[in-house]
This record gives C-alpha cells, structure tokens and sequence, in this order.
C-alpha cells in the first residue's frame, strides 16, 4: 500500500445504502409527518391562478392515476418489458402539477419516466420511441402532434385522470406493480450524443438514491427552507434532484413555468417571492444573473431614495436568501467564481462547482468555494472530490492509474452508474473495472473527460474530443478558449474545431463584445490573440450578436457550426 497515495485514484465516503423504491419513501413520509403540508406550487398566468397541493392529495392523485396507467397498458397486452427488460412510460408534457403527479403516478405504477419534450422534433421523438419501446405515452392536454406516437399507445392527461375518477386512493400494493423486486429502473434520459443519434441513459431507484443521500447529508436544507425550484427542464438529469429532493424529504417545490427560465428578472422575482435557498444553473446562467443583479439593486437604491419612508428589503440585497448555488455543465471560469464574491456575502453564500454527465446521475465530484481567498493560487476552479460511495480514476490508455499531477482519462465507478444504455448501445462506455475487490465498484463509466489529481482534489482539462491536432500540433481548445475569454473587450465566447482531423478542418472562435469595446472586426481579436498564442492555435474569429443556447442554458455548438458551414460554402 505505501506507494498508493501517488497513483490518480480518489474514493468518496462509504455510506450504507438501503435499497428503497423512492415512492415507498415518499409513501411513509406522507404517512408520517408531511400529509397536510403542500407538495407542489405551480404559478401560471393563466386562469388557474397560483396552485397549491398538499402531499395527501399528491399520494391519492397518484395512486389512482397508477391504477388508470395499469388498466390502459393491460388493456393492450403491452405489459411485456422492451428488450432491456424495462417497463416505461414516457411523459410528453410541459413542467406543470400535473406532470409531477404523473411521474409519481409512473413509479408507483412500476415502471420507469421517460422525458419527452413536447418541442422535439417529429423524427427525434421517434427514434426514441422506436429505441425505448415504452409500454404507454401520457401527453399534455393541449399537445396537437399526438399522430407522431404511431403505434405506441397513448392517452391524454384529460383523459387518464377522467379514467383514474373512481378508482382507489390506495397505495399500490407490489403485486400490482409492473417492475418487481427493490431494485427497478426509475428513468430513462435521453442525451443529444455527439454523434447526432441520441442515446437513453437507464438509471435505477437506488442510483438516484445514493445522489440524493449524498447531498441530504452534505448540504442539508436550512431550518428556514421550506420551498425548493424545480426550473431545469426534466429531460436534463439535473431535474432530478431538483424535483425529489425536496419532495423525498416532506418540503414544497415551485414549478417554474418554461417561460420564465431565461427571463432573469422574472426568475429573480420568483426566487425571492418563494425564499428559494438554492438553485442549480449552468454557468452561462449564472453570468447573466450577475450582470443583472447589481443593476437592480442600484435601481432599488434609488427607488428607496426617493421613497425614504419604505423599508428596504432583509439583507437588503437580492436573491440574499440563496445560499448554495450549484453550477454544473458547463466549466466554471474562475473570473466568475470571484465575480460571484463581488456580489455576494463570503460565510454566507456557496458557490458550488459540480462535475458529472447523464451516465453518473449527473455529478461524481464538486468542489465549494467560499471565498475569494480560497481561490487564490488556483488557474481554475477544481471539480473537487467524490461523492459517496464513488471512486475516480484517472487512466492511460492502457487501463493503469496515472500518476498524480499526471493527466489522463477520467473513469468512474460506484453507486452513481447508469446501468447502461438502452438497447445495450455503445457497450464500451461502460466496462468492467480491473481494480475493483468490491462488487459494488465492478463497473467502471469511461467519461471521455482529461482529467488529473493533485493532493486528493481533481481537475478537468478538456474533453478528450476537443484535443486537436493542427499541422502535427497538439492543440487543446479550452486553452485557446481562455485566452479568448481573457482578452479585454470580449464578453463571451467559444471555441470550435469544424470537421476535426479533415481536409476542411476549421479552427473557429464566436465572440460576442462588449459594447465600449474597441474591437470592430473579427481580424482586429485575431491580431490581439498573435500576442498570447502560437500561430497555429489562433482561430478564426466569428463576431456574433449573441451566442445561440440549447433549452438547457448550454450553448448551441451544432448551430454555430452549421453558420460557420453555410457562410464558408457561400463563399466558395
């Protein structure tokens, strides 16, 4: 064992994991303590005006509409499981009570939620269904595409809950359940792949467990925090935690409408109206707040100059209450970690940096910053430590541990893994671990992620595939990206390589600048970076009026890409 410490393997904590069915969880909690407290708030323009429902009538809700979901499925014979041996049903509704309900509902009836989104288009949402073969599709009230489900069967909320009417508020006993035993599959997440073809992710009860047991234990809720937000959209695994952390532990969440996510004024005054205490977000996002937050607070001042008699508001600052911000997808840039201690009060408010993929149940490692001080020294934010029950490797190609300081390719294992992919697609992401003794860490998740380790604490370098050759030069884009980033009159930006390893390979950067600034053309930011860079790793300069993002607040690559293609074809 004695030379071991300098091998890149970091273990998390080992934490005893009882495998549950989460809606058994919910089922008990609301047995004993939380039945009369409210579950879900959901807050529309519409007439229904801000709607309230308290755990009680969530369970019976649920339960009946379980019930109406197993007659329809036996009602067809679907209630073979698909090739996996997975039984599913996929969700096709935008964020509101009801498609909270109808997940519970789903568990309860025993079998695994699928995310649809209902703005997908036409040939995604069939090859998800053709892949997944889901024994039902529950589609919103107002969705007028249902003719694209073809022959999987399918029924409109309306509908299933008019059937659920008379049916019994009961728990569901197991018998009734279409999955058996402790150990079943709860979702199936599909993620874009980069190849274009996407790919369902199976994660199980327990893997969603020992995520959440994990931040139950390591950022528990406050003694003031009754109300957490469920604003990602759910086909991203952030939802998750969103959703069932507070809901497996007795406390509300709002439901954001879809509106609002990108409206940072409209999503601060929702987070300060509900005294949210935490909030996951990409790091895109997270900019945008803090560019808006001090602009408010000096209108604010104003306002209250002038109103000299009104009280200013607790804290006085906005959003003071939220206390944990989690950033996850994106990397996190240093500049903004300290801009974010610019705003907000050091010993009071974290800023936490989560690393993970949809394969890892979204985070296996994360760092907390809590003051300026604690980044001094570093060149960018660690992605941290382990998750419980978690263990990271970092590897050569060869499957050995690298050295620590060395870098190499990121690989986990633990609780954390999906059990794979549906219809067993590209088996070689998920393989069996050389190193394990226990069982429990026998498989091992290739992340395609750089990576390294330095006294415990790992590093992200870049993923594998943004690694470049140029002219024989290895050039790696998050470098060129930085020194991008760095240069005084750039807002925003991204580093791009078109058709890697091609004849026509491009070397592309999109920037946004700011608006004093005294660039005028993309050639003048080429120029500027010739004093930072080698001339082989400058790229081309796209000016762009704002950069194009994906649902989920990441930036849309594929988009940048396709411009850059149509303009250069254009061109020829």
């Amino acid at each position: 064992m004695g030379t071991l410490p300098q091998l890149a393997v970091v273990k998390g904590k080992l934490c005893p994991l009882q495998p549950t069915l989460l809606h058994r969880t919910f089922e008990a909690n609301v047995d004993k303590f939380c039945g009369t407290d409210t579950a879900l708030i959901y807050n529309v323009d519409d007439a229904r005006g801000e709607v309230q429902i308290n755990y009680n009538v969530l369970n019976s809700t649920a339960n009946r509409l379980a019930t109406a979901m197993l007659n329809r499925i036996k009602d067809h014979f679907r209630s073979q499981p698909n090739t996996d041996g997975d039984y599913i049903v996929a969700v096709c509704m935008h964020p509101t009570d009801r498609l909270v309900t109808t997940l519970l509902a789903i568990w309860k009836a025993g079998a695994a939620y699928l995310p649809i989104d209902p703005t997908f288009p036409p040939n995604r949402i069939q090859h998800i269904l053709g892949e997944a073969k889901p024994a039902l599709v529950v589609y919103d009230n107002d969705y007028d595409n249902a003719a694209i489900f073809g022959k999987t069967p399918a029924i409109r909320y309306a509908e299933l809950r008019k059937r659920a009417s008379d049916l019994s508020n009961a728990n569901v006993r197991p018998e009734a359940m279409l999955g058996k035993g402790d150990s079943q599959l709860a979702l199936v997440l599909y993620t874009s792949g980069s190849t274009g073809v996407p790919k369902g992710v199976r994660l199980n009860h327990e893997t969603i467990l020992n995520r959440l047991q994990w931040q139950w234990g390591r950022f528990p809720y406050s003694a003031t925090e009754r109300i957490g937000v469920f604003k990602t959209a759910l086909t991203f695994v952030d939802s998750v935690s969103e959703i069932w952390g507070p809901l497996l532990n007795g406390m509300a969440i709002v439901i954001v409408p879809k509106k609002l996510t990108n409206n940072p004024e409209k999503l601060v005054e929702l987070l300060e109206r509900y005294r949210i205490e935490r909030l996951v977000l990409v790091p895109t996002l997270l900019r945008s707040l803090l560019l808006y937050l001090p602009l408010q607070q000096q209108q604010q001042k104003q306002q209250h100059h002038h109103h000299h008699h009104q009280q200013p508001q607790s804290g006085s600052k906005l959003l003071y209450n939220l206390r944990i911000w989690v950033c996850s997808g994106e990397p996190l840039q240093i500049s903004l970690a300290r801009e974010f201690f610019d705003y907000f009060q050091e010993g009071v408010h974290q800023l936490c940096n989560f690393y993970g993929s949809t394969e890892v149940m979204g985070d296996v490692t994360y760092f907390v910053c809590e003051s300026q001080k604690q980044l001094e020294g570093y060149e960018k934010v660690p992605i941290g430590y382990p998750l419980d029950n978690t263990t990271i490797y970092i590897m050569s190609p060869d499957l050995r541990p690298v050295r620590t300081e060395e870098i190499g390719e990121l690989y986990v294992a633990g609780l954390n893994l999906a059990e794979g992919y549906v219809n067993g697609r590209d088996p070689d992401r998920f393989i069996d671990n050389p190193l394990a003794i226990d069982p429990s860490f026998g498989r091992l998740y290739k992340t395609g992620d750089y990576a390294s380790v330095s006294k415990g604490c790992v590093y992200y370098q870049g993923r594998m595939d943004s690694q470049i050759k140029i002219r024989g030069h290895r050039v790696d884009l998050s470098e060129v990206e930085a020194n991008l980033l760095g240069l005084a009159g750039v807002d925003k930006g991204i580093v791009l390589c078109y058709h890697a390893g091609e004849i026509d390979q491009a070397l592309l950067g999109f920037v946004t600048l700011e608006k004093d600034t005294h660039f005028q053309t993309g050639l003048q930011v080429e120029a500027a970076l010739g004093d930072k860079l080698a001339h082989y790793m400058i790229p081309q300069v796209v000016l762009l009026e704002s950069i194009p993002l994906l649902v989920n607040g990441k930036i849309d690559r594929q988009t940048l890409l396709k411009m850059y293609e149509s303009t250069n074809n254009n061109g020829t």
